[in-house]
């Protein structure tokens, strides 16, 4: 089974109680992935920039703890990792606060490291990255990611890109359309979602798609529980089993991702992997935070 690369951020997380208490782990979308890909069977490495701090080796130990490689983890030496923090209202709504702009992810493909960073990709069977990861960057970053996945491309590696697309992330909608758009043009696999396409290209998220990565295998997630197999011509339908708690939807999107990738590399067809990343999503949904408990996996995925 080839190997696959993350790229993108993580970030350390704090959670804010109602009784006043703070409680602290580490979140970021790819990374979440990452972990569950990892717990799937699949080899793969995390690509990002950490600190040279406590937090950082913190962050390292847990992520090698989950069978996550870290070889390609920059460290930069004074710096510190992004800061998140979650508050929740009355009503059980979450309201995030970051602290992100000096974080050490932002400048791996605009730091002296980033021509080794950009050879060791064309290494990779697989590249997943995400719209989160694609905003971290600036306009040069960006371009250099981009020159990178093109020639990893010419060496056999396929792009995965999952759409996830946080308005906060951007310096407007224009730049977040043309990364996108850019992006799309050179994917092997789309995780989208109609919450992600429509408000960005405001417009139907199978026009988009179908535009931009015309020869790409396409997973579009409904607002229903189902998501639209789009390949070629073809669409196919295919529904979630009912989950009878959903209790944290946090990481559904990227364990889904995980779940399908995971089941496309052992052979699966894109029906069956579907139903795969819906059994390993629903499981997540079942439990709080995005890294759920190792015995709370699903079992026998693919049967």
């Amino acid at each position: 089974m080839p190997k696959v690369a993350c790229i993108g951020e993580c970030m350390i997380e704090l959670s804010e109680h109602p009784d006043g208490r703070i409680t602290r782990a580490w979140g970021g979308d790819t990374l979440n992935t990452a972990v569950y890909l990892a717990r799937l069977g699949v080899a793969v490495d995390y690509i990002t920039a950490l600190g040279d701090d406590a937090w950082s080796e913190d962050m390292l130990a847990g992520w090698r703890a989950e069978g996550v490689g870290t070889d390609r983890v920059l460290r930069m030496a004074g710096r510190l990792p992004g800061l998140y923090v979650i508050r929740t209202d009355a009503k059980g709504e979450r309201c995030f606060s970051y602290w992100r702009d000096r974080a050490p992810a932002r400048e791996i493909f605009t730091c002296p490291q980033t021509p080794d960073i950009a050879a060791a990709l064309a290494s990779y069977g697989h590249i997943y990255l995400s719209g989160i990861t694609l905003s971290l960057y600036d306009d040069g970053g960006r371009t250099a990611l981009l020159a990178a996945l093109a020639a990893a491309k010419t060496r056999g590696t396929k792009v995965v890109f999952d759409t996830n697309f946080r308005p906060r992330g951007w310096p407007d909608r224009a730049a977040a359309r043309a990364a996108y758009s850019a992006l799309l043009a050179r994917a092997d696999i789309v995780f989208a979602s109609t919450e992600d396409v429509e408000p960005l290209f405001t417009r139907s998220s199978e026009d988009v798609l179908a535009d931009l990565a015309p020869d790409a295998e396409i997973v579009l997630k409904r607002a229903t529980p189902a998501c639209c197999l789009m390949i070629g011509m073809t669409r196919t339908e295919i529904a979630a089993e009912p989950v009878a708690s959903v209790i944290d939807t946090t990481a559904a999107g990227d364990s889904f991702a995980a779940g399908y990738l995971a089941a496309r590399l052992a052979g699966e067809s894109p029906e069956q992997a579907a139903r795969v990343g819906h059994r390993v999503a629903g499981a997540v949904v079942q439990h709080r935070g995005a890294i759920i408990p190792r015995d709370a996996m699903p079992k026998d995925v693919h049967s």
